[in-house]
């Protein structure tokens, strides 16, 4: 059947229906759903070393005997044949006895030395790799990405040991369209890329920024599916105006000032314009691009291209999430959102992607009119490193200027123009106090004692900034100042707080791998011509929903990451029917629009989850 639906061109669904014909025995209610990225046969142009140095197809001592003959490895290997499960514990059972030996001594943390080793196994067997990474999700992401991520960057110049990902540079002007057909791959369906200007809150990182992609894209693989011959992580260099790195002799990347202005948006155009003329189904998420660019080039590109900006969206969608999930914690439903007194120190792209997707969220539970957005507006008090944003100050960055508070509105809350945080907490007493400042410890004891004093029964303390030593304060500092009954959610990890008489302090990580996948799978597998506001209130909406009423109550408003693909599974669900119900999808590959909006409750979740990833070895076939 599966021939003869290829050779006539029929759809899925009506083969579906000509199988229930034939077998009436069979419940006629059901459908199923061939996974895409099944294990049929791969065709490979290449034998013998050449295929041992290919990472994409390598699977070591996991080479069947005939595949040895067929390719040309009898000889090349040892003559044992170990299962895919064999290789994984001989890989674990090293691990944990080199990630000491492979330390350069006491400035080399245990962490980047964990990075190490699995970076080697990346280089050699991809497969094997993210069978690691899945089955150690807890373990690894926190390597691979936030916090260990950044230590990568900042060492990347000594790290590079072999080319990953595509690096575009300020010279490279006039030649984008040609360069990309440099990249092997016919297909990607996933592309993160960064300028390496605001990486995590590490400042200025310049082309070792691309450590940021990779990791990105490793995420996307193991908690989404994507299939790593179909990802590409990619470095824009404009140079840096990190004078470090300037002065360095082994840095990477071109050792020139930041290009500026229309120079530097006509390389970004050149970019996003080439990469769509050769994969124009691709979507691009932009990544760690300083503050002043972040919020141009999403609205620049947004409505043309398949693209989004994680620290602004991704941030934003997972802020949301939390803060209606702190709500539920109240024993309150989420509709009373809207009433939340919120206080947000830093006024950056995360900021205020924070602020803009929570006033839309309040304002869409009021009505969705211009007097829902006032009120909601109202729920706000920002703080900068200035102090408190009123309309008294003199250039009020455009993206800030809707939150600002009006003077007669803090004259009677006993505030003024440029107030410090513990001011604006005291006075405020709020129910939420969220950072996204890239401070460490600018929740002072001073600040957390002010929140005592808060309406809210049970307060929450978002101190959200990466990586950890940027955290505006740790869960211990937390729950020891203001009390057990708070809950906290940060960034990056930080271990449960216990609090003695067998209670257990939360620490909730508000980790954007809880969205992004989803984000990307489901565009992907809707084939949304772009990725809208509601798509991405639905993504948030659905990771709020995802825990149980019983796991708020105790104060856990975000689940645990070992389930990050049953995660992104309901994520890339809620995202596929938000594109269908406002007309954006087109459908993906031989499931189009029509059948897309048929598929019901539980249809929809198995086509996402027979279409994502996993990793096994296929058989390999030569052929010249």
């Amino acid at each position: 059947m599966w021939n003869f639906s290829r050779k006539f061109g029929l759809s899925s669904s009506l083969i579906n229906r000509l199988s229930q014909q034939m077998a009436t025995s069979m419940n006629m209610n059901r459908r199923s759903f061939t996974t895409i990225e099944g294990h049929r046969p791969t065709i490979v142009s290449k034998r013998s070393l050449d295929i041992l140095h290919d990472p994409w197809f390598n699977k070591g001592t996991a080479f069947s005997m005939t595949e040895r003959d067929r390719l040309d490895l009898r000889g090349l290997l040892p003559p044992n044949v170990m299962t895919s499960e064999q290789q994984i514990q001989r890989f674990m059972a090293d691990l944990k006895r080199l990630e000491v030996q492979v330390r350069d001594g006491p400035s080399d943390p245990n962490a980047l030395a964990k990075w190490r080793i699995l970076n080697r196994l990346h280089d050699r067997n991809e497969t094997m790799y993210y069978n690691v990474l899945i089955a150690n999700i807890e373990e690894y992401a926190p390597i691979v990405y936030t916090p260990t991520v950044g230590l990568v960057c900042q060492n990347y110049s000594g790290l590079f040991r072999r080319p990953r990902g595509m690096y575009f540079s300020a010279a490279d002007r006039g030649e984008m369209m040609s360069m990309v057909h440099n990249w092997p791959a016919e297909q990607v369906d996933m592309i993160v890329v960064t300028d390496g200007s605001r990486i995590l809150g590490l400042g200025d990182l310049g082309v070792q920024g691309i450590g940021i992609a990779i990791g990105k894209l490793d995420l996307y693989v193991a908690a989404a599916g994507i299939n790593p011959q179909r990802v590409l992580p990619v470095m824009i260099d404009v140079g840096t105006n990190n004078e470090k790195l300037l002065k360095d002799p082994l840095y990477l990347g071109l050792q020139e000032h930041r290009l500026d202005g229309e120079d530097y948006l006509a390389v970004i155009d050149e970019f996003m314009e080439a990469v769509f003329s050769r994969w124009p189904h691709a979507i691009v998420q932009f990544e760690d691009f300083q503050s002043k660019w972040a919020f141009k080039l999403l609205q620049r590109y947004r409505h043309e291209y398949r693209m989004f900006n994680d620290d602004v969206q991704g941030t934003a969608g997972v802020a949301i999430a939390g803060l209606l999930g702190a709500v539920r914690a109240q024993g309150r439903p989420m509709i009373d959102f809207p009433k939340q007194k919120i206080v947000v120190a830093g006024a950056g792209s995360a900021g205020i992607g924070v602020l803009n997707a929570a006033r839309r969220t309040m304002a869409r539970m009021l009505g969705n009119n211009a007097a829902a957005y006032e009120s909601a507006r109202s729920q706000f008090w920002v703080v900068d490193a200035k102090g408190l944003i009123t309309e008294e100050r003199e250039e009020i960055d455009p993206d800030a200027r809707p939150f600002a508070r009006k003077t007669n509105e803090i004259s009677r809350q006993g505030l003024k123009e440029g107030a410090s945080l513990v001011e604006v907490v005291r006075q405020v007493r709020p129910d939420v106090l969220l950072g996204l400042s890239a401070v460490g410890g600018l929740f002072s004891k001073e600040v957390l004692e002010a929140m005592k004093c808060s309406t809210s029964a049970k307060p929450a303390i978002f101190a959200m900034s990466n990586p950890t030593k940027n955290a505006e304060c740790t869960p211990e500092e937390a729950f020891s100042i203001v009390g057990d009954h708070i809950i906290y959610a940060s960034g990056s990890p930080f271990k449960d707080v216990e609090l003695g008489n067998g209670k257990i302090g939360h620490c909730n990580q508000g980790n954007n791998m809880y969205l992004f996948p989803g984000i990307g799978l489901g565009t992907l597998l809707s084939g949304s011509r772009t990725i809208s506001d509601g798509m991405l209130q639905a993504a948030a909406e659905c990771l709020a929903a995802y825990m149980t009423q019983e796991e708020v109550h105790n104060g856990i408003i975000y689940p645990s990451t070992s389930r990050i693909r049953d995660i992104t599974k309901e994520v890339a669900t809620a995202v596929i029917k938000e594109a269908v119900k406002e007309d954006l999808a087109e459908g993906y590959r031989g499931m189009d629009a029509r059948e897309l909006q048929k598929l019901n409750r539980e249809e929809l979740p198995e086509f996402v989850k027979n279409n994502m990833w996993n990793p096994g070895y296929p058989t390999l076939v030569y052929k010249n």
